[in-house]
């Protein structure tokens, strides 16, 4: 079933002629990390424009195939993390499982690019694994969804995960981190939101939008659906050098988020995974643009600028 869903949503994936024509397309980058974007996502592109803010988030680089010092495979310590198939538990009362491998979108700054899926996937063999883990551990209160995208799953493959959940006392909250909804928003159907709105624990999904131009008009419905669920919405972004490291754009996606009934969470520091350090913004610039923010937005938009520092037992917030 798994296979069907990411056949159903490949075949509607942009094809590779859409960018080996554009003249900053590094095929060798390619080999390195593949490109993967959703149709719906790749509508919204401006091709006439280098610099446009989708196109450098899925375009392959050449600045990729170059080695950084500091950055690495692992940068945020997950594999040290891991307590079984799929499970990594850094922080304490929850847990994250890597659901799948799969994407929807690859992102050439994804912290986990080069990460050992085929190892490390919490719903192979029926999440026993993962649910062994969970029942054993009484001081976990939330469960962390995560991949890849843990909507590439089927909806039935994610309802036996629940089902299984459920039957642990000490669990109240599913978060579920993905991508999905704002780039192939039609993964979210009738039978989706039946699901999610039948789940008795909190919910909260995390959604991942970095630029104000990846809210398209017709996602509004798609929220609203998931809204209507009980499921609070939150958004996690990446600053992102020459895409949206400015306030400007940050403040425009901040409230173009609320109008469409999420709120800002985290504005995450580049994790420095190898192929990504072009992407980088200084820690002195990260902390200009919040503190523009700050002076610009209501407290309840500004999300909180934070890193991630392997063997940290929290985010750690830049000030």
């Amino acid at each position: 079933m798994t296979k069907q869903i990411w056949r159903e949503q490949s075949k509607n994936h942009a094809s590779l002629q859409d960018f080996t024509e554009i003249k900053a397309y590094h095929g060798d980058s390619e080999k390195l990390f593949r490109l993967h974007i959703p149709e719906f996502f790749k509508n919204n592109i401006d091709f006439t424009n280098s610099s446009d803010p989708l196109l450098m988030q899925v375009l392959p680089s050449i600045d990729e195939i170059k080695t950084v010092k500091d950055f690495s495979d692992d940068p945020v310590g997950d594999l040290k993390s891991k307590k079984s198939k799929g499970v990594i538990h850094k922080y304490k009362g929850r847990v994250l499982l890597i659901a799948t491998g799969s994407c929807a979108i690859n992102c050439r700054y994804c912290f986990r690019r080069s990460f050992p899926y085929s190892q490390n996937n919490a719903s192979a063999n029926n999440w026993s694994s993962a649910i062994d883990y969970i029942s054993n551990n009484s001081d976990l209160h939330e469960v962390i969804l995560s991949g890849g995208d843990p909507l590439m799953l089927s909806t039935k493959v994610l309802s036996n995960f629940t089902t299984q959940l459920n039957n642990i006392e000490h669990i109240k909250t599913l978060r579920i981190h993905t991508r999905i909804p704002l780039v192939n928003p039609s993964r979210i159907t009738d039978k989706f939101i039946k699901w999610l709105d039948g789940i008795h624990l909190k919910k909260v999904m995390v959604l991942h939008s970095n630029h104000p131009k990846e809210l398209h008009p017709e996602l509004k419905t798609t929220l609203n659906k998931v809204a209507s669920t009980q499921t609070l919405l939150l958004n996690q972004s990446v600053l992102l050098k020459g895409i949206n490291d400015n306030a400007k754009t940050l403040s425009q996606l901040s409230f173009k988020l609320f109008e469409f009934g999420v709120l800002p969470y985290y504005l995450n520091q580049l994790d420095k995974v190898q192929g990504a350090a072009h992407f980088q913004v200084t820690n002195k610039q990260a902390k200009r643009i919040h503190r523009e923010l700050l002076a610009t937005l209501p407290g309840y938009l500004v999300p909180k600028l934070v890193e991630e520092i392997p063997g940290k037992k929290n985010k750690s917030p830049l000030n």
